[in-house]
């Protein structure tokens, strides 16, 4: 693998690529340490290292934005609103007409959608912008610290816009850098941007389960840490590698003089059909109502019911309510990121067809039974993937910030696959070794 690295630099276009990748993700990591005008940096450090990096309200956005969300920097909000606002055109194009009807337009409404995508990404990052700031002045970003109120100074209407349009230039500029690493590097530019801003904190957090041990000073705790995680990669590269192979027979059709068709293929089912989008989406549903009884600060019965059961994320009734939400959704985006009947209606329309089943509406029965038992198995195993930083070492005091756990795993594993594939195709065009013999 040495050796195909080696040769990977010594493509002259592959090279190009690959350096431009990494100065790309050098300027996206800079940008997470420049702090917003109108912040008091040393007020905010002082409170980071007095609680640390983990928050059970924050943790997810400050994971996706690699730590700048608490540092309050230009890149605060990272490539969060990105991801939001992709996964919203995702679910409106299966409700919406017209943008179904995009869709099926090929190159010129799949850019189309995309414009969509930046112009929502946009608004999104004004309003949770918006919310950062009230978030910041009020102090509930840091709860508990002695400085939290002088984290911005000036109050005024003029630096809070600054600051909320300066958030927002930050999350176009995190997006149009991802464009271009798309175009003009190696891999998905949203996807490494996301890896580089997940595996930045990974150092640290180990580090901080090694301080928070007690077992021969930490080094018991890291160890654990470090075989867990390593178990867990072989078993998300397994499943994410594992996919249901259905056979789809063409039978030959004359055309003329000639015979097409007449050929096997197959339809990949995966076993993780939804990826890593029902962790992400139950993670934000149960952020709700969280929130809400911080910015409210009601101290009412069910207030302090949900503060008791919901805030810390160690309680039995969070931990049953998100595997159930992350079961829940990973049926809900199989069901409409996979339709059997349109699958079922192209097959037939090209003279396809299963072996021993029917054309038409047999064949979409089958495939959406096929679906169904390939998905138990693999939203069970996203509950269980997600659960493990709640559950895994909890004898031994790690907190919520553990790295080898939930969406953090999926998404490094998942985008470190792809992009070897794609490094792999590159050098296979050249010599037919590949990447990985």
């Amino acid at each position: 693998m040495l050796t195909a690295f080696a040769r990977a630099f010594k493509t002259p276009d592959l090279r190009k690529k690959l350096l431009f990748t990494l100065a790309i993700i050098a300027l996206y990591r800079l940008g997470s340490h420049i702090p917003v005008p109108g912040v008091s940096y040393k007020n905010v450090q002082i409170c980071v290292d007095s609680m640390g990096s983990s928050n059970s309200l924050f943790g997810l956005v400050n994971m996706f934005s690699g730590g700048a969300l608490l540092q309050i920097t230009i890149f605060a909000l990272g490539i969060m609103p990105y991801i939001t606002a992709s996964i919203i055109l995702q679910l409106l194009t299966v409700v919406i007409p017209k943008l179904e009807n995009l869709k099926k337009e090929g190159q010129s409404g799949t850019s189309k959608i995309t414009q969509y995508t930046r112009y929502l990404t946009v608004a999104l990052a004004i309003l949770q912008g918006t919310g950062l700031v009230a978030t910041a002045r009020s102090g509930a970003l840091f709860t508990g610290c002695m400085v939290k109120d002088q984290i911005v100074p000036n109050r005024s209407i003029f630096t809070t816009v600054v600051m909320v349009l300066t958030m927002t230039a930050g999350t176009c500029l995190v997006m149009w850098l991802g464009e271009l690493i798309t175009d003009r590097g190696i891999g998905n530019g949203m996807s490494i941007l996301m890896f580089i801003s997940i595996a930045a904190g990974f150092v640290g957090a180990l580090w901080q389960i090694k301080l928070q041990g007690k077992i021969a000073d930490g080094w018991v705790e890291f160890g654990v840490v470090i075989l867990v995680g390593l178990a867990m990669v072989a078993l998300v590269v397994f499943v994410e590698q594992a996919q249901r192979r259905i056979p789809v027979q063409y039978a030959k059709r004359m055309i003329g003089r000639r015979a097409y068709g007449g050929t096997s293929t197959y339809i990949p089912l995966k076993v993780n059909q939804a990826g890593v989008i029902p962790v992400i989406f139950a993670s934000s549903l149960l952020y709700i109502p969280a929130l809400i009884v911080q910015f409210s600060g009601s101290t009412a019965g069910w207030a302090t019911w949900i503060q008791k059961h919901f805030v810390k994320g160690d309680h039995p009734y969070y931990i049953a309510a998100y595997f159930l939400l992350i079961v829940f959704f990973a049926f809900f985006y199989v069901a409409i990121s996979f339709n059997p009947e349109e699958v079922a209606d192209n097959m037939k329309k090209y003279g396809g067809f299963i072996p021993g089943i029917r054309a038409g509406r047999p064949t979409a029965e089958y495939l959406s039974y096929v679906l169904n038992r390939i998905t138990w198995p693999g939203s069970l195993y996203l509950g269980l993937i997600a659960l493990v930083p709640t559950m895994a070492l909890a004898g031994f005091g790690a907190n919520q910030n553990f790295p080898f756990g939930g969406t953090s795993i999926l998404i490094i594993v998942g985008v470190g696959l792809e992009t070897v594939k794609q490094i792999e195709s590159q050098l296979q065009q050249r010599n037919y070794e590949g990447f990985l013999r």
